[in-house]
């Protein structure tokens, strides 16, 4: 015979009530619910013969505010990356002052021999 068939009433009672002791303290009780605001939502508009009254539901700000933290950029909502695809364009403002005198920033049209001619030849094969 195993062990557990070993085991009277009372050493069955006594492992009961160590279980419900345990799951007793980390039980949470959560009383307060609301809707995820990152999840997307689809409202679906009653049907366009009802004739039931508009129904008033008072504005919660928190809620609001949450949604639309929710749905800003990353580079918005938080100071630092949180991950490691995160870094990659964090800081997208250019790293030196753009100036359009400068030729190293700046690759205006030029015209050249090569340019002309081929600007040419596409004149007279239209």
């Amino acid at each position: 015979m195993t062990e557990r068939e070993k085991l009277d009433f009372v050493q069955q009672n006594k492992i009961h009530t160590e279980m419900v002791k345990k799951e007793g303290r980390l039980l949470k009780l959560h009383t307060e619910f609301s809707i995820n605001p990152f999840r997307k939502l689809h409202i679906l508009p009653d049907k366009p013969m009802s004739k039931k009254p508009p129904e008033i539901i008072a504005e919660n700000t928190g809620f609001i505010e949450a949604f639309h933290k929710a749905h800003l950029e990353p580079t918005k909502k938080y100071s630092m990356p949180l991950t490691e695809s995160q870094e990659i364009g964090w800081f997208s403002s250019p790293l030196i002052p753009m100036s359009h005198h400068d030729n190293i920033s700046n690759f205006h049209r030029i015209r050249t021999d090569v340019t002309k001619h081929s600007e040419q030849a596409q004149r007279v094969s239209n």
